[in-house]
C-alpha cells in the first residue's frame, strides 16, 4: 500500500508506505537547503569556496612538472644562466685543479725524497760529532779502500770517501804572484774525495771532467772546483788548463761542478783526490763514507757497512741510515693539500654567492608569475621547490663543466712539467655533486623568499 506525497504538506512516505498520523512533517522549501562547505585544498590565503567536495580537484603537481618548470625557467634566460654557471665552473675547476695539482706535486716531491734521502747511507767514526771531518774525538779507522769494499755489497750503487783537508792558514788563489792586499786570495775549504764520491753524491759537471782512480793512485796535483769556488777564483773554463795555488801547492783544474744532489758543501770547495791529500796534506784516514744504495737496501747496507770497513771492531764506526719515508710522505701531502683546499673553497664560495644573487633577482623579476601560480593552486612548497631545482640545476651544470676544466688544467700542467698526472678516483664524480650541493644551498634563501610571497600582493605588483 502506498501513498503519494502531497504537494501541500510535503509528506514523505515511510518504508511501509504509511505516514505516521501523529507526526507533522516540516515544510522545507528546496531553496532553503544549504550546500556543503568544502575546506580549501589550496593555499591558506585563498577564500573558501562553497561547492561540492567532488567538484574540488586535488593538486596534481608532480615532480615531473616541478623539474619541467625549473628547466624552462633556466632556459628562459640562457645568457643569465650561462653567466651564473660560469661562477660555479670557475669554483669547481679551481677546486679540482688544486686537488689534482697538489696530489701530482706531492707525488713528485715524495718520489724525489725516496730517490735521495731513502737511498743515502753515511758512515763515520763513532763519537766524531759530525760527518765532515775535523773535531773528531777518535782516530778514524775507515780505510782508504772503503770505496772498493762497499761496492762489493749487494744493493750498493756507488760509494766514496770524503775528508776535510787541513791546510792551516793557507789561502787559495788563481794567480802565481802573492797579492799583499789580498784581493785575489781567498779562504776556501779543501776537500779530498775518492773518485766514487762524485757518483754517490750525484754530481754533475759544468765543464771539464772528474778525476779518476789513476789520478788518486799517482797523487796527481789536480782539482775539481765547486761553482762557488770557481766564481771566486774567476775560473769559468778548463780547456786552457788553469792552475790554482793552495798555499804553495800548485793544482791544475780539470773540471768545474754544476750541481750536486748530496753533500752541498762541495759546491764551495776545492776538491782533490784522496791520494794527493795523503801525500801532500798528511791525511791519515778518510773521515766520512757516502753510500748511494738501491731503493729499499739502505737499512741492510747500513748494517753491513761497519763490518766491511772495520771487521775487527765494527763498533768503532757508526752509520746513519734514512728514516722511514711513509710519515714524511703523508705530511707533505697533508700540508700541500691543506693550503690549496682553502683556495679552492674560496673560489667555490664565490660561485655560490653568484648563484644565490641571480636566483634572488629572478624571484623579484618573476613576482607576477609566482602570484599567478599561487592563485591557480600552487602551494608554498611548490614555489620553493621550483626555485630550489633551478639553482641546483645551475650548480650541477657548473660542476660538470668545472670538473672537465679542472682535469684539463691538471693534465696540461703535468705535461708541461713532464710529470705523471694523479687524480683521486672519486674526484671526477664528487665534484659535480659538490656543484649541485652548492647550488642547492645557494637557492635556499631565494626559494624561501619566493614561497612567502602572497598571491594577491604579487598580482597587484605585477599589474
Amino acid at each position: 500500500m502506498s501513498t503519494e506525497t502531497s504537494p501541500e504538506t510535503g509528506a514523505v512516505p515511510t518504508s511501509t508506505g504509511v505516514a505516521p498520523a501523529d507526526v507533522e512533517p516540516a515544510a522545507v522549501p528546496p531553496a532553503a537547503v544549504e550546500p556543503a562547505v568544502v575546506e580549501p585544498t589550496g593555499p591558506a590565503d585563498v577564500a573558501p569556496v562553497a561547492t561540492n567536495a567532488a567538484a574540488v580537484p586535488k593538486s596534481r603537481f608532480s615532480w615531473r612538472d616541478l623539474f619541467g618548470e625549473a628547466i624552462a625557467g633556466v632556459l628562459a634566460r640562457p645568457a643569465r644562466a650561462a653567466m651564473t654557471t660560469l661562477g660555479t665552473v670557475l669554483g669547481v675547476a679551481a677546486l679540482v685543479a688544486t686537488l689534482g695539482a697538489t696530489k701530482t706535486a706531492a707525488n713528485q716531491i715524495v718520489a724525489r725524497f725516496d730517490a735521495l734521502a731513502a737511498t743515502e747511507v753515511l758512515v763515520r767514526p763513532a763519537g766524531s760529532g759530525g760527518f765532515f771531518g775535523g773535531g773528531s774525538q777518535r782516530p778514524s779507522t775507515i780505510p782508504f779502500d772503503a770505496q772498493d769494499r762497499l761496492e762489493r755489497l749487494n744493493g750498493v750503487v756507488a760509494a766514496g770517501t770524503k775528508s776535510a783537508v787541513d791546510v792551516g792558514s793557507a789561502l787559495t788563489r788563481a794567480v802565481p804572484i802573492d797579492d799583499p792586499v789580498g784581493r785575489n786570495e781567498f779562504q776556501i775549504d779543501v776537500v779530498s774525495v775518492s773518485p766514487g764520491l762524485f757518483e754517490a753524491a750525484r754530481a754533475t759537471l759544468r765543464t771539464g771532467r772528474f778525476f779518476d782512480e789513476g789520478h788518486s793512485q799517482r797523487a796527481d796535483a789536480v782539482a775539481v772546483l765547486g761553482p762557488g769556488a770557481a766564481e771566486r777564483l774567476r775560473i769559468d773554463r778548463v780547456d786552457n788548463q788553469p792552475a790554482i795555488f793552495v798555499g804553495d801547492q800548485l793544482l791544475v783544474v780539470v773540471g768545474i761542478l754544476d750541481n750536486v744532489d748530496r753533500q752541498a758543501d762541495l759546491l764551495n770547495a776545492v776538491i782533490v783526490p784522496d791520494g794527493l791529500a795523503r801525500e801532500r796534506f798528511a791525511l791519515t784516514a778518510p773521515t766520512t763514507v757516502l753510500v748511494d744504495t738501491k731503493v729499499g737496501a739502505a737499512k741492510l747496507v747500513g748494517e753491513q757497512a761497519t763490518v766491511a770497513l772495520d771487521p775487527n771492531q765494527p763498533t768503532r764506526l757508526e752509520v746513519q741510515v734514512p728514516a722511514e719515508p711513509a710519515g714524511t710522505k703523508a705530511n707533505v701531502q697533508k700540508d700541500t693539500q691543506a693550503l690549496f683546499l682553502v683556495l679552492g673553497a674560496v673560489s667555490l664560495l664565490v660561485g655560490a654567492l653568484g648563484i644565490a644573487n641571480v636566483t634572488l633577482v629572478s624571484v623579484l623579476e618573476r613576482i607576477g608569475e609566482i602570484g599567478l601560480r599561487r592563485s591557480l593552486g600552487a602551494t608554498r612548497p611548490h614555489i620553493a621547490g621550483q626555485f630550489l631545482v633551478e639553482s641546483t640545476v645551475l650548480g650541477l651544470l657548473g660542476g660538470v663543466l668545472g670538473t672537465s676544466v679542472g682535469v684539463i688544467v691538471v693534465v696540461a700542467v703535468s705535461t708541461a712539467k713532464s710529470w705523471t698526472p694523479v687524480l683521486e678516483p672519486w674526484l671526477p664524480f664528487a665534484a659535480p655533486l659538490a656543484g649541485a650541493a652548492v647550488g642547492l644551498l645557494a637557492g635556499l634563501y631565494p626559494s624561501w623568499k619566493a614561497a612567502k610571497i602572497e598571491p594577491i600582493t604579487a598580482l597587484r605588483q605585477a599589474a
